[in-house]
């Protein structure tokens, strides 16, 4: 049975440890294979490392529980908290992608499989660091034509120099922020690359190549090596910061800026990919709209209920009524419901609600203005006769 060498306290059950502890420290790669007794309380273990065991361990490593989903989640709320004052003033853009590939990214790190990844710690959750976006994004934007060495230099910096050249290194206006994906299905993905010529690639000395057959041949005995991905399908938030004052007058007028930011983005999808085996297809992606409005649904919302938890209960029950009645407006396109019904019984509880309570004289005179402003709009019903039927005077009169 493979497991992880840890201490015996642990007890080997890691279903609740972060991806990242589970494909590093908590690998179950390990299999006892010699053990022997040293005395009555004493035994020797001696462990090695099966191949059979790498895919198994590897599985384990994928699984997402809720909390880690959760955690996710509320990452991204973090940043965006941290994103609103930059979006207010116009100095960051914003693109929402879901990958059309497997991403990977990290494969570099040393790991028992022979394949690492990027963890962000101490989450250990996969993530594409903001340094490697920019790398893309650079090689994205030398490859458009419209796009000349002053304005790479502007927006990027310039590149560290050579041995020998002058020192003469400036930052560029963008700030690219780190990427926390939202894993599809809650789960990562594990590939396979297969490769055939490790009789010619391990030959090590000239022995080796000596004793049989090393030309790089596609007959020889494929050699499985497991790998983990994102899967496709998982959703990225890109965010680029930008400092105003370090840009050109030409890029930051009209936001051009962000045009050309936007279609950078848009090339680097399509053809360059993000993160690593990018030649093969991997790290593609597209721009996702519809993530776009849903993320910004999910963000107003919480927003609104912030709002609606600072108010007092009086003020809170006015501007719930304010907000189903602009969602009625919006359902009615221009028509109007008879007096009466549904709408209007709203009109008349807040109403008698607001005349029976403790509420204070500004509480009741939001209340008739709110049912004044949206009476005539949803309902067939003047404002005089609305006046009348629901005696709003008394409530502006506090009576």
């Amino acid at each position: 049975m493979p497991i992880a060498v840890v201490p015996q306290y642990l007890d080997n059950d890691f279903k609740q440890a972060s991806p990242g502890m589970r494909f590093g420290m908590y690998l179950g790669i390990q299999c006892v294979f010699q053990s022997k007794n040293q005395g009555q309380d004493h035994e020797k273990k001696a462990y090695k490392v099966k191949i059979e065991n790498k895919r198994s361990a590897i599985d384990e490593a994928c699984k997402l529980t809720s909390d880690h989903k959760s955690l996710i989640d509320a990452w991204h709320e973090r940043q965006q908290a941290a994103a609103a004052p930059w979006e207010a003033s116009g100095r960051l853009w914003t693109g929402y992608a879901q990958a059309v590939a497997p991403f990977a990214t990290g494969l570099g790190n040393e790991h028992p499989t022979e394949n690492g990844f990027a963890f962000l710690w101490p989450y250990g959750l996969p993530y594409l660091p903001g340094s490697g976006v920019k790398g893309v994004l650079r090689r994205a934007a030398r490859e458009l034509p419209h796009w000349d060495e002053a304005c790479c230099e502007a927006l990027f910096g310039n590149e560290p120099p050579l041995p020998g050249q002058a020192e003469d290194a400036r930052r560029g206006a963008l700030s690219f922020w780190d990427v926390l994906p939202r894993i599809s299905r809650n789960r990562l993905r594990v590939e396979v690359m297969t490769p055939h010529q490790s009789h010619y690639y391990q030959a090590k000395t000239k022995a080796d190549a000596q004793a049989g057959d090393t030309d790089p041949h596609d007959s020889g005995s494929p050699n499985p090596i497991f790998f983990l991905t994102v899967p496709p399908g998982s959703e990225f938030v890109f965010r680029v910061a930008c400092d105003l004052d370090r840009l050109p007058k030409s890029l930051r007028d009209n936001g051009l800026w962000q045009q050309r930011l936007r279609e950078a983005f848009e090339h680097a999808y399509q053809w360059l990919g993000f993160g690593a085996k990018t030649a093969v297809g991997y790290g593609a992606m597209r721009f996702d709209e519809e993530a776009r409005r849903r993320v910004q649904d999910a963000w107003e919302k919480k927003q609104r209920e912030q709002e609606l938890n600072r108010l007092s209960p009086a003020m809170r029950e006015v501007e719930l009524f304010r907000q189903n009645m602009q969602k009625r407006y919006d359902v009615l396109k221009g028509k109007k419901t008879k007096k009466g019904e549904e709408d209007f019984r709203a009109m008349r509880a807040l109403a008698d609600k607001a005349k029976a309570s403790d509420w204070s004289a500004e509480e009741r005179a939001a209340a008739a203005d709110a049912i004044e402003h949206w009476g005539p709009k949803v309902v067939q019903i003047d404002v005089k006769d609305l006046r009348k039927d629901l005696d709003l005077k008394a409530l502006r009169s506090g009576g």
